[in-house]
């Protein structure tokens, strides 16, 4: 077996602890709201792709329409989310964030993003120019391989 080269390797290093420490704070903020973790991440879902119905929702999460259906109801007795006409199929609802709801999801990412402002307090304002620059060009990748899979599984 062939050794993953350096720049790999402390990749996928990053990636655990930062992985690692995302669930973490997520998990804690759903906790400390009264919501499960698949609760919040189909706020979250919602707030990254906007709205969508119940079954895009099964589909995003691997679950039954049904369990998917109980998790929105949840969430809409909770006023997290509201249902609205699909203006292109009438009999179709479509869910959406409310006001509360996406103040929700802005006040988890608040603090799910401490730790990181947290972490730059240990490098120096030319190490944070070097770390914006590869940032930038990871970001930039990671949204060419996702667009790369969103047009294959169109097809």
């Amino acid at each position: 077996m062939t050794k993953s080269p350096p720049v790999t390797q402390s990749l996928r290093a990053w990636m655990e602890i930062s992985t690692h420490r995302s669930m973490h704070e997520w998990t804690r903020f759903a906790k400390s709201t009264g919501l499960s973790m698949p609760q919040f991440s189909i706020l979250m879902q919602l707030q990254h792709k906007g709205m969508c119905g119940v079954s895009e929702i099964s589909e995003r999460f691997d679950i039954t329409n049904a369990a998917a259906s109980q998790l929105v109801d949840k969430l809409v007795q909770a006023g997290y989310l509201d249902r609205a006409e699909d203006p292109h199929d009438r009999r179709a609802r479509q869910l959406n964030l409310t006001e509360k709801g996406e103040k929700l999801v802005k006040d988890g990412m608040e603090k799910h993003y401490r730790w990181a402002d947290k972490m730059l307090n240990y490098f120096s304002a030319t190490q944070q120019k070097k770390i914006d620059k590869v940032l930038e060009m990871l970001t930039e990748a990671a949204e060419k391989l996702e667009n790369r899979k969103l047009k294959n599984d169109i097809r």
